[in-house]
């Protein structure tokens, strides 16, 4: 096998593990979402995580105005929205675990399928 041969191959079965993941995790998130929409589960999820995030602001704030021995309220303000935006992805990130685990999962299960089919064709078992 040449050097085109044999980066068609693996070009080709790069594509496949990728369109195999992708497709596991439309399964994964179709489980957990048991065919309801995305953006009502999304948009309670954001509303959960203001109170991460105004723990983050009001942290930030504290942070920016105590911090350095200059009393700035731009740098505060700045803090401020820096721990805000911390605190919701963190938030964010925390009420969608069950959620990113379902997809991650789905995309692993048929990931490995399309590895354990191509290592079939690669090294046949011969039961004879």
């Amino acid at each position: 096998m040449n050097f085109v041969e044999w980066s068609k191959s693996s070009v080709g079965y790069g594509r496949k593990l990728v369109d195999s993941a992708l497709e596991g995790a439309r399964s994964g998130e179709g489980e957990f979402l048991n065919e309801e929409p995305l953006a009502p589960y999304l948009g309670e999820s954001a509303r959960q995580a203001l109170g991460p995030a105004a723990i983050g602001a009001c942290l930030g704030v504290l942070g920016g105005y105590l911090g350095n021995g200059r009393r700035s309220t731009t740098r505060a303000l700045a803090c401020g929205f820096l721990g805000g935006a911390i605190g919701f992805g963190a938030g964010m990130i925390w009420e969608n675990r069950r959620f990113t685990a379902s997809i991650a999962s789905g995309a692993w299960k048929s990931v490995s399928k399309i590895r354990d089919e191509h290592w079939l064709e690669k090294n046949p078992i011969d039961y004879a």
